[in-house]
């Protein structure tokens, strides 16, 4: 071989080795880790059981399980939130709860969530769905079947099996305590809740979504979210469904009248004050929650509006995703996944948000997170505290001798001014989802509470 072809061979060399290397460095996500790949293999048993992935996927399977090891719930890494058990109700923390939400079971038993392996445990055990009702002794709280929709990757069999009536939806208007017992044995029980098939699918592995309601809604299209337009989940980019997957569940939702069917309130938009305008409509003829057993206000409940929280806010709107935050990528035996153990992004600021925010500090960080949370919640306890004044205003004026005819003004005005408190303190970023919000919905709150009050005052024509 002469001397200029060994100059080749010795490029040639070189540059495939480049080549494979920056391949290698792209083709692993970056840092020289390999990224875990799905396959098109399916798994072996039964496909709701997130045991059945373990073999395949065993480091995402750990980290899922990792909440497992916390019965109790791990205590917060923050001062607010977090997935400890506490009941917010009974722990003395938020003792307004028992005036604005009594008669209905919130008012009773409000705890935050252990995380998604106890999401059916939960459910099952919660003050809400079992024990007595002390409003209506001795019976105990009538929930539907359709409270099981966000809580277990069954609900894709629960459609599909039409046990309760042709109507697939035909589960939600049963009797919770019918749908628990009949439904789901003591296997479905034990490995039933959110887990990998609530986001996979078990063939390809694909992320998916399996809640009809989500479907529905991107149907129908979402006024100010991606033009309107009728949105075709199956064509998102991955990045997308890494949001879509969780907007199944944490979402502010309706039960229809009648079939109890889930359904999300996103016709004006995903705002609090668009989604009030448009319960205002009393779409499907759903006209309330519950009536507020001191006021006698006809009160919408809010649920979790995580993603319409997260989608108008400054993180939503710069495409980062949820499982960006909650599900950040991680490193072990030089293996790069996402982990599962979906909770506050204080346990994981390195992989969360120092991802983008490289020029803080993990500890600056932290404190922007929690100053945000403790303003927040001083703003929300003093809404809290307004609405509930409200309400007793409304009674004591009601005492006085004024009229349901006289009081509508406050009525509205009360229920207005609980709503916009409750759309934000349902939501589980404790004000960081989005902060501008948050301010603007409680702040609110508070001069629609203060308007009930007055108007109240003005109905019973004399000092209360």
């Amino acid at each position: 071989m002469s001397t200029a072809q060994k100059v080749l061979v010795g490029v040639v060399i070189v540059v495939c080795l480049v080549v494979g290397g920056v391949l290698g460095f792209l083709l692993g996500g970056g840092n020289g880790y390999k990224v875990v790949e799905t396959d098109s293999k399916g798994v072996s048993g039964n496909k709701y059981d997130p045991a059945s992935y373990k073999d395949k996927y065993p480091l995402q399977y750990a980290s899922y399980m990792e909440a497992s090891k916390y019965p109790e719930g791990r205590d917060k890494p923050g001062d607010f939130g977090g997935d400890k058990l506490f009941d917010h109700v009974n722990g003395g923390k938020q003792t307004e709860l028992v005036t604005l939400f009594g008669p209905n079971p919130f008012s009773v038993y409000y705890a935050d969530d252990r995380g998604h392996v106890y999401a059916l445990d939960d459910l099952f055990d919660s003050g809400r769905t079992k024990g007595p009702n002390p409003y209506d002794p001795p019976k105990t709280f009538s929930q539907r079947g359709a409270c099981v929709t966000c809580k277990t990757p069954y609900l894709e069999q629960i459609f599909d099996d039409n046990k309760f009536g042709s109507d697939d939806w035909g589960f939600a208007k049963v009797p919770f305590d019918e749908m628990r017992d009949s439904y789901f044995d003591d296997q479905m029980k034990e490995h039933g809740s959110i887990n990998c098939a609530t986001c996979h699918d078990p063939e390809t592995h694909e992320l998916r979504i399996i809640n009809k309601a989500l479907k529905f809604a991107f149907e129908k299209g979402i006024p100010g979210y991606k033009d309107g337009e009728p949105i075709d989940w199956e064509k998102a980019t991955k990045q997308e469904m890494r949001t879509y997957v969780c907007a199944q569940c944490h979402v502010e939702y309706y039960f229809e009248p009648d079939t109890f069917r889930v359904v999300f309130p996103w016709d004006n938009g995903l705002e609090f004050d668009k989604q009030y305008e448009h319960y205002k409509t009393e779409p499907n003829g759903f006209k309330q929650d519950f009536k507020n057993g001191t006021s006698g206000a006809a009160i919408l409940k809010a649920q979790h509006p995580d993603f319409e929280a997260w989608t108008t806010g400054v993180h939503g709107k710069a495409g980062v995703a949820c499982a960006d935050c909650h599900m950040p990528y991680v490193t072990k035996n030089g293996e790069k996944y996402s982990t599962h153990d979906v909770t506050s992004p204080l346990r994981t600021v390195e992989n969360s948000c120092m991802q983008c925010h490289n020029d803080q500090t993990k500890e600056w960080l932290i404190d922007s997170v929690t100053s945000i949370q403790a303003n927040f919640w001083v703003q929300q306890h003093e809404a809290e505290l307004a609405v509930s004044k409200a309400h007793q205003t409304i009674k004591a004026a009601k005492d006085a001798g004024a009229s349901d005819e006289a009081l509508a003004e406050a009525l509205e005005l009360v229920r207005e001014a609980q709503w916009y408190w409750d759309f934000v303190a349902a939501e589980n970023g404790m004000g960081f989802h989005n902060p501008d919000q948050g301010m603007k919905a409680t702040g609110q709150s508070i001069v629609k509470a203060n308007e009930a009050i007055l108007s109240a005052y003005k109905a019973a024509g004399k000092s209360l």
